[in-house]
């Protein structure tokens, strides 16, 4: 199966480095507005001065609190999570090289949440500082029993197979989820708006416990994001020009499960933004790694935090969990994309 813009049958507009370069940067900005957007925005009316006030002079107030206690770390976290799933799938649809594939959607959401949630309902005193490394072996558990399930009955990985195995392990790993929390009402009541995603009530704390994993897993994404491009080409074709291509698919994997875990650790299993975000990146850049990661990135923190501004000011002064904001865009285009997919097939 062919990745990038070429698999929707479209040309990607944006060819030429120096585009592709203003385009970044024209991403850059708009990700910026989305942030001040995020921290301007919501139940309290806060005002310019007032944001910059409590940025550069600090007074205790109840305004300035809300803006360095829960609006900037909510920004933050927001642009973080949705950066880092917006790379994770773009790097997991290269591996597999299946347009459906995404971490929520391949089971490593749903396996980082059970081993989180099994952790809370048995041992509710353990520290926070372990979460990351918690999500990362549920994670890693689940997508290592999806990739062989995908394997059954064929060569290599099958996208379909891929994707049927995926979704059945999240129904499973979903159930036995929600088994843990409808027999411990304290761990329900205390996780059940993290379990449909979830950026608010997060503190600076909680991003800096968990920045160093994503800093690890973005970088080892983007160090192999030219050998991503030539595994698309067929794994016959990167052996000829001399990839080692099982080191490269074992490494890109690891990324994806940490950077997945990381996620899932500070604000739950959030789907469909790395679903939506390599699809809509690939239509612009074309098929180049190099160009698809850097842009995924910065799509995926754009798409977050307007889907967490929605999410604020849909009831207002109530609000929503993201994740069901994203499911709101992210289930359609799946749809979409699994109708296009039986119509190749």
């Amino acid at each position: 199966m062919r990745d990038g813009a070429a698999t929707l049958g479209v040309q990607a507009p944006l060819r030429s480095r120096p585009k592709l370069m203003m385009g970044l940067l024209l991403g850059l900005a708009l990700l910026g507005l989305c942030g001040f957007t995020s921290i301007l925005y919501g139940a309290a009316d806060l005002n310019l001065t007032t944001i910059y006030q409590a940025v550069f002079a600090f007074d205790g107030s109840v305004n300035h609190l809300i803006v360095r206690t829960i609006r900037l770390p909510r920004t933050l976290i927001a642009l973080s999570v949705g950066a880092c799933l917006g790379v994770a799938g773009a790097v997991m649809q290269a591996l597999t090289r299946n347009p459906l594939a995404d971490p929520q959607i391949l089971g490593i959401n749903a396996g980082a949440a059970l081993v989180l949630v099994t952790t809370i309902v048995f041992f509710p005193a353990t520290p926070f500082s372990l979460y990351p490394g918690l999500a990362f072996v549920g994670g890693g558990i689940a997508a290592v029993t999806v990739m062989v399930l995908g394997t059954v009955g064929g060569h290599g990985l099958n996208p379909i197979r891929l994707t049927i195995a995926g979704a059945a392990i999240t129904a499973l790993l979903a159930s036995l989820t929600t088994g843990l929390l409808i027999l411990n009402q304290r761990a329900l009541d205390e996780i059940r708006f993290w379990l449909s995603g979830s950026v608010a009530g997060r503190e600076f704390p909680l991003l800096l416990q968990v920045l160093p994993y994503m800093g690890v897993g973005l970088g080892v994404a983007f160090s192999f994001s030219h050998a991503l491009t030539t595994l698309n080409l067929g794994d016959d074709v990167a052996k000829g020009l001399g990839q080692r291509t099982a080191w490269v698919k074992v490494s890109a994997a690891l990324s994806v499960v940490v950077l997945a875990g990381s996620c899932v650790a500070i604000a739950g299993p959030i789907g469909f933004v790395g679903l939506v975000v390599p699809h809509v990146v690939r239509f612009f850049v074309g098929v180049d790694y190099r160009w698809i990661l850097p842009y995924a990135f910065v799509l995926g923190g754009i798409l977050l935090l307007l889907a967490d501004i929605s999410a604020r000011l849909i009831i207002k002064p109530q609000e929503l969990p993201v994740g069901i904001m994203m499911a709101l865009v992210g289930a359609p285009f799946f749809i979409y994309l699994a109708r296009w997919q039986g119509k190749r097939g």
